[in-house]
């Protein structure tokens, strides 16, 4: 099923209520991005009829045979098989891959759905599980591989698990 888009209304009442919330704005400055660039891409994402709902998962690295603390919900935009970077060469894509099969490997913006600054909010991590629900309406699970945020939101490289669930 895909992500029902969200109104701008569902996350704050206007986009300068945004701009100005001082936990917008530290985050921003924290990471030093441009706070309504990265606003525009979290839109972006949040109200891309094409992203899809998920849920992240988070594995409690303390306890390893505990259940996985469940983050909340988010979007998904898959973008398609993730390209390594044209200047790697066959040994630093050997080591990225580490023996899994390349087209498992998909390059995707991730945006968690809750307002910033509110308590459901998340940011996702290397090690995050995301139970995806397809526009077909099976639930495909990915590992969160890799995750950086710059100006155009969270770029994440997911690696898609074998088992779909029903």
């Amino acid at each position: 099923m895909m992500a029902a888009p969200l109104t701008w209304n569902a996350i704050m009442p206007t986009s300068q209520a945004l701009l100005d919330d001082p936990h917008w704005q530290q985050h921003c400055e924290a990471a030093a991005l441009d706070p309504e660039r990265r606003l525009a891409a979290r839109l972006a994402v949040l109200q891309n009829s094409h992203s899809l709902e998920a849920t992240l998962y988070r594995p409690d690295h303390e306890d390893p045979d505990a259940e996985e603390n469940d983050l909340g919900e988010a979007c998904v935009e898959l973008r398609g098989v993730f390209e390594p970077p044209q200047d790697w060469d066959a040994a630093e894509r050997e080591e990225y891959y580490d023996g899994e099969d390349p087209q498992t490997f998909f390059s995707a913006r991730v945006e968690c759905q809750a307002r910033p600054g509110s308590t459901d909010f998340f940011q996702p991590e290397p090690g995050d599980l995301l139970a995806v629900t397809e526009a077909d309406g099976r639930v495909q699970m990915y590992y969160l591989y890799e995750s950086f945020e710059d100006d155009d939101g969270w770029q994440c490289v997911l690696i898609r698990e074998d088992e779909v669930l029903a």
